[in-house]
């Protein structure tokens, strides 16, 4: 028994432990989950994730699209200064993908992604800075063929861009709106119809392109947002789990404690009942001579049956665990029913004239044997009459 309690005591314990463990992790997914409706910087490290991973992937992009327009902007506007713009351009870029790696690999606290995104920005700042250079780019000579290369270049870039930094939010207009709003100007004040409405069409396209990528950033967080709700069933599931192999333990250890409590009460209560049986068997058998009445003779077999019952349901008893167990088997032989009911209403006809009730038996002739278990039949009989007499009215 103190085996038993030690180890109900464990269990206990080990249940506390994943109960405290797992409810702390669904309190911090359901944190996360509800910053999202405070408009907070919830989801900030997956968005900044993104945005850093994005910026290390534009290294490999972005010099293929500034090698292009250097290459057609080149022969209009010399090709020293398309170089420096195409150098600078790179650089900034660079500078971009330098920041993300080192995003990526430092150890990031919750408190510092704010400093992230605002390094961020400077960084994309810098880039505006090397494409207003482009947008500055000009060639008297050209007509509007310069223009639609400067037209054309920047709105890929307004593009790009807008789809790459999405996870900024409308700090991401820190990298487009500057060139766009320099060479739009540029365009509207040459006077030109066709420049002008490429001026319109830039504008346009940076307000369209930023919107896309707004909600592009919406549907990311909502993505999140199931991904952390899927996390946290997952978490309750587990919780849940741990619950119940926690309760399925208790239940063993409970069955195990109500076994051996049955064991001890059975071999307690053989005991006096050996004695009860024994002294009534002397007793019914008269052998040291007679009872005197045949009353007592009566009392005497009620009481030898009653015991020869009750050790029966001692056994019985001790078989419910066989039962749970799966490994209880019915002793069944051919029996005759009739004589089984007669012994179980005689056990109940003291009980019957205390309530002054008569008990009445009726049997069909020649009723053949049964295969039964004894025990089990004797038990449901028993029952069924205890139950008629408990429900019957006095008289």
């Amino acid at each position: 028994m103190k085996h038993l309690s030690t180890s109900v005591d464990k269990n206990i314990v080990d249940v506390a432990k994943k109960r405290s463990a797992s409810s702390k992790a669904v309190r911090e997914f359901r944190t996360r989950q509800n910053l999202v409706g405070e408009g907070s910087t919830a989801y900030e490290d997956q968005l900044l994730d993104g945005f850093a991973k994005n910026q290390l992937n534009a290294i490999i992009i972005t010099p293929v699209l500034i090698i292009l327009a250097a290459l057609l902007a080149g022969p209009w506007t010399g090709w020293p200064i398309i170089a420096l713009w195409a150098v600078t351009a790179m650089l900034s870029h660079a500078l971009s993908g330098v920041l993300a790696k080192r995003f990526l690999a430092a150890e990031k606290q919750e408190t510092g992604f704010e400093n992230w995104r605002r390094i961020f920005v400077l960084g994309q700042a810098v880039i505006a800075a090397s494409w207003i250079f482009f947008a500055l780019l000009s060639c008297n000579n050209c007509g509007n063929q310069f223009a639609i290369i400067q037209f054309s270049t920047i709105l890929v870039f307004i593009a790009a861009t807008s789809m790459l930094n999405h996870a900024l939010g409308p700090a991401s207009l820190v990298t487009v709106l500057p060139p766009v709003l320099l060479i739009s100007s540029k365009f509207v004040s040459s006077g030109d119809t066709s420049m002008m409405m490429m001026g319109g069409i830039l504008l346009a396209s940076a307000i369209f392109f930023h919107l896309l990528a707004k909600r592009f950033q919406s549907l990311i967080i909502t993505m999140l947002e199931h991904a952390t709700e899927k996390e946290t069933l997952i978490v309750e599931l587990e919780t849940e789990k741990s619950f119940s192999e926690g309760a399925r333990e208790r239940a063993e250890e409970a069955n195990l404690a109500k076994s051996r409590f049955l064991a001890t009460m059975s071999h307690e209560l053989r005991t006096p009942l050996n004695a009860i049986l024994g002294f009534s068997e002397i007793m019914r058998d008269e052998v040291f001579g007679p009872l005197g009445s045949d009353t007592y003779k009566d009392y005497i077999n009620d009481i030898h049956n009653s015991g020869s019952h009750l050790l029966k349901l001692i056994n019985e008893i001790l078989d419910i665990s066989r039962i749970e167990a799966g490994k209880h088997e019915l002793n069944e032989e051919n029996l005759k029913l009739v004589s089984i009911v007669d012994e179980a209403r005689h056990m109940i006809d003291i009980k019957a004239k205390q309530k002054d009730i008569s008990v009445k038996t009726a049997y069909q002739d020649n009723l053949p044997d049964v295969w039964i278990d004894e025990r089990a039949i004797r038990q449901i009989t028993l029952n069924l009459l205890s139950n008629a007499l408990k429900f019957t009215p006095v008289g």
